[in-house]
């Protein structure tokens, strides 16, 4: 039975700014600006489906245009939908400038995001050997905490593998152990390094690996263009980043989860693992924006 990927989190979309000098405050600087969807949880389900995954997006929209928009890319990409669309509240946007080193800076509005609730779960869907992944933004907004962990208990009650992604380092620094529940019952957890370091305040990429890795079963720390660690079974691995000319930062880590999943999943060796979500982190840089667009898989 092949696995089937759920994932749990944030449906935006994502209005980029490229800008090519430093940002002239209180005056004008010239961008090229772009919309496309967005949202991290969406991120990884259209790079899932994209590598011809089985992928369910689970989530909320607002009944507006981005949400049509959000729909119409789902269909188009072939990521299943699971999302509540809900009267009253607006899809969920980001505004995001990007600098002259692909770098970007994001100032995210989440919407009906937060309107997001238990019953709206696809609950009677999961099953052994399928996945659930949840994005951090879930457990960070107090509104969606209780719609997170209540995904994670059911999806180990399903015999379903489960996993997360911290999502961002400033929210999460303002209270590190919102985390430690989620901690006590996933098999896999994918931060990069700074988000590492304020889970476990180690500032030293290996040793705050080492210290979840007797927290989480299997462990991933990414570390940018530095490659990437892992751990499982006190069993160490690390990789090199995937040389490529940077155009846009926004979803390399969402991309690198939808490369690591697959292959963990079949319990393929972690070297390998690793590899294949160097390899998906760095297309994901290489354009604008945070997913594959509709092309189809291999392009």
């Amino acid at each position: 039975m092949t696995a089937r990927f759920f994932l749990l989190g944030d449906v935006m979309v994502d209005v980029t700014a490229i800008v090519g000098e430093p940002i002239n405050y209180a005056s004008d600087t010239p961008a090229k600006v772009s919309i496309q969807p967005g949202g991290a949880a969406a991120n990884t389900a259209r790079w899932l489906a994209h590598d011809g995954q089985d992928a369910t997006l689970i989530g909320a929209i607002g009944n507006d245009p981005f949400g049509a928009l959000v729909k119409a890319d789902l269909e188009a990409v072939r990521v299943s939908s699971a999302l509540a669309t809900l009267e009253g509240s607006p899809t969920g946007a980001c505004i995001i400038i990007v600098d002259e080193r692909g770098e970007r800076t994001m100032l995210p509005d989440p919407g009906a995001n937060a309107r997001l609730t238990v019953e709206d779960l696809p609950i009677s869907s999961f099953r052994v050997g399928d996945h659930l992944h949840l994005s951090g933004y879930t457990l960070l907004n107090a509104a969606t905490r209780a719609v997170g962990m209540s995904a994670l208990h059911r999806a180990r009650e399903a015999g379903m593998t489960t996993s997360l992604d911290p999502a961002s380092a400033a929210p999460l620094s303002h209270d590190p152990a919102v985390l430690d529940p989620a901690l006590l019952v996933i098999d896999l957890l994918i931060a990069n390094d700074a988000e590492a370091s304020i889970l476990t305040g180690i500032t030293d990429p290996d040793l705050a690996l080492a210290s979840l890795a007797g927290r989480v079963p299997t462990v991933v720390v990414k570390r940018g263009h530095l490659g990437s660690i892992a751990q499982r079974a006190g069993v160490r691995s690390q990789t090199d980043a995937v040389p490529v000319t940077v155009v846009d930062t926004t979803g390399a880590g969402d991309a690198f989860a939808a490369g690591f999943l697959p292959p963990w999943i079949l319990g393929l060796d972690l070297a390998q693992c690793l590899g294949r979500a160097s390899l998906s982190a760095a297309r994901a840089v290489a354009r604008v924006g945070a997913g594959p667009g509709s092309a189809s898989p291999g392009q």
